[in-house]
């Protein structure tokens, strides 16, 4: 099951970062947030460390991985051009 109103803030745009899931349309990636969070950073610092980026930024990169490793369909990501 996902969480389609966090997996709506992951977005993926081919001009950014050759259309990897990115977070809102920023060029913040969830495969950095997610490296930082595997690396052992706290969300309070990667908050603090990008400024932009809001709690349920982090919950929405979590909750992309889940359904990517589950295999869950993700209709509700925007991929703009």
């Amino acid at each position: 099951m996902i969480d389609e109103k966090l997996l709506r803030r992951i977005t993926a745009n081919p001009q950014i970062f050759g259309g990897k899931p990115i977070i809102r349309g920023m060029r913040i990636s969830v495969e950095t947030i997610l490296s930082l969070l595997a690396q052992g950073e706290t969300p309070e610092t990667i908050l603090k460390d990008f400024p932009d980026l809001e709690p349920d930024d982090l919950r929405a990169c979590l909750a992309y991985a889940h359904a990517v490793i589950s295999n869950d369909k993700l209709e509700v990501l925007q991929v703009t051009v």
